[in-house]
């Protein structure tokens, strides 16, 4: 009976596909569990796969020395075990790991405090389940292999099965799972998959059968504790939570807003006011653009629309004004209409920012580029070849505005770089801090100066009423903040763009300006006081 289920290839083949399968779904899952808190960033990426490829490689060295020291499967099909429930509980501890980690770090670390913590974080949630799985393919290949005769051919069969299970493995979480059922029940649907393959395998031999049992009743518990897919466990009342093919989302209340965000660290995405008044947000310094364009009917493009706050507060505050907008995440605008009162008069299109430009040839009397969230600046959104497309779609007295997230003195930061880049394509570039935020709104145009462009628009503005007289006052705060920029060599391109190492070096500088309140809780109040303010 034993030897049935061993001398059938097809179920040795099965064991290495779900294995690669497993592997992938899990790489996957991970940047998912690890983005509401650290980015989903190339830098996090890179931190994720290397772990795994570590954890792998350590699992191969093992595996083979194991399997030569002890030919038996039993061993294998225990670690297989031993994995799925590992994994099966990834969505019960993992962020509650991540929040304790950070924790940690808050009063340990002084610099690069999202680097360590999301290394450590890898390391101690996802390293050894994947240990555990890297011993399957020098086990299997010492159980299958009968003769040097057909070795060749049993590996690359055994590599096949592997790699036709990790492609697999990469596409079904990312367009299937993730976005309709989440990241947690993702982790259980391919935690009961690596546990079925085990049952099979020591219920065929009628071995290890408590091992069975215990591996079924905490799977069991994982699934019924970690369905939910709460990041964000330490909010209440959340309007909507779920997950996009890009995000992670939440829609929050509260008495005077509705806010969209696409992490639980990072902020604000998107906001609703329920009165009729401004955001206070960096929205209402954006409306800065439209009076400099001071173009009677203008036409409004806004890539990276979100949930539509900047194309609501223009066509509030602007009559005859026509707004499009570009959004690459689908769920985001679906939410728009559900939550935040979105008028579906105004066209959203679902595409990248760059390639709908590409794809068109109409011209805008203003541009507003708001794709950048934290250090998830998409490179190909802030090289000089993409303001070149902006440049060509703006008319000529146009202007494009630009959201930046992390305003900063430092030398050679990222906004300096964006800044040059801009500088080197338009006529006249100028900025402002947002107050009470990180953000900055700079201003490019092609022709006249940004600054007195801005004093003439705001002639125009009717201040007979209360709106003008509101928007009016608006933009004398906004011109009295106004700073021209004069450009330097810092530019970027397609070629080397490395906006995510400059956006990392911001995050972790104000992250070491909030540690010293941290720590100065820490002193007074322990960690418990710690993991309370965080």
């Amino acid at each position: 009976m034993n030897k049935d289920i061993l001398q059938n290839k097809i179920y040795l083949y099965l064991t290495e596909f779900l294995s690669g399968m497993a592997v992938m779904a899990v790489e996957l899952g991970a940047s998912r569990l690890l983005a509401p808190y650290f980015s989903s960033s190339q830098i996090v990426w890179t931190i994720i796969i290397g772990t795994i490829m570590i954890a792998m490689a350590l699992g191969n060295i093992y595996g083979g020395r194991s399997a030569d020291k002890d030919p038996s499967p039993e061993r294998l099909y225990v670690r297989i075990m031993i994995a799925s429930v590992w994994i099966a509980a990834i969505p019960v501890l993992g962020k509650y790991i991540i929040i304790l980690i950070s924790g940690i770090l808050v009063v340990t670390i002084n610099n690069n405090f999202l680097i360590i913590a999301a290394f450590l974080a890898c390391m101690i949630i996802f390293v050894f389940p994947l240990f555990l799985l890297g011993t399957v393919t020098p086990s299997l290949a010492k159980y299958t292999v009968g003769s040097l005769e057909d070795s060749g051919k049993v590996v690359g069969g055994l590599g096949a099965a592997n790699t036709i299970g990790s492609i697999i493995g990469t596409f079904t979480p990312t367009f299937i799972t993730i976005p309709s059922v989440g990241t947690s029940v993702t982790f259980l649907i391919f935690s009961g998959v690596l546990l079925i393959i085990g049952l099979l395998f020591f219920i065929n031999r009628k071995s290890h059968l408590p091992l069975c049992v215990i591996s079924v009743i905490l799977f069991i518990l994982c699934s019924i504790f970690g369905h939910s897919g709460s990041f964000a466990f330490w909010e209440k009342d959340l309007d909507y939570e779920g997950e996009s093919i890009y995000n992670y989302l939440q829609v929050a209340e509260d008495d005077r807003s509705i806010i969209l965000s696409t992490n639980v660290l990072f902020g604000v995405q998107s906001i609703t006011m329920k009165e009729d008044v401004l955001t206070g947000m960096y929205y209402d310094y954006a409306m800065a653009a439209p009076v400099i364009a001071s173009t009677e009917d203008s036409r409004v493009l806004i890539l990276g629309m979100g949930t539509g706050t900047f194309g609501r507060q223009c066509m509030r505050y602007f009559d005859g004004m026509s707004v499009e907008g570009v959004e690459i995440d689908q769920k985001i605008t679906d939410l728009s209409y559900v939550y935040f009162d979105a008028s579906k008069d105004v066209p959203v299109t679902t595409y990248d920012g760059r390639a709908y430009l590409k794809g068109i040839n109409d011209r805008y009397d203003v541009i507003m580029v708001d794709a950048y969230q934290d250090i998830s600046i998409p490179f190909q959104m802030s090289s000089v070849e993409f303001f070149r497309e902006v440049y060509d779609h703006l008319e000529d007295d146009g202007v494009m505005v630009v959201n930046m997230n992390m305003h900063s003195d430092n030398p050679g930061n990222i906004n300096e770089y964006l800044s040059d880049t801009i500088d080197s394509v338009f006529g006249s570039v100028a900025y402002v801090d947002v107050p009470h935020c990180t953000n900055r709104e700079l201003f490019a145009v092609k022709r006249g100066d940004v600054g007195e462009r801005l004093q003439s628009g705001m002639v125009d503005i009717n201040q007979n009423t209360p709106k003008g007289a509101e928007l009016h006052g608006l933009m004398e705060e906004v011109e009295s903040g106004l700073h021209n920029y004069n450009g330097g060599d810092h530019i970027l391109t397609d070629d080397k763009a490395p906006v995510e190492i400059l956006g990392m070096r911001e995050i972790d500088s104000m992250i070491h300006d909030e540690l010293v309140y941290y720590k100065e809780v820490y002193r007074q109040r322990g960690i418990g006081g710690v993991l309370e303010a965080i």
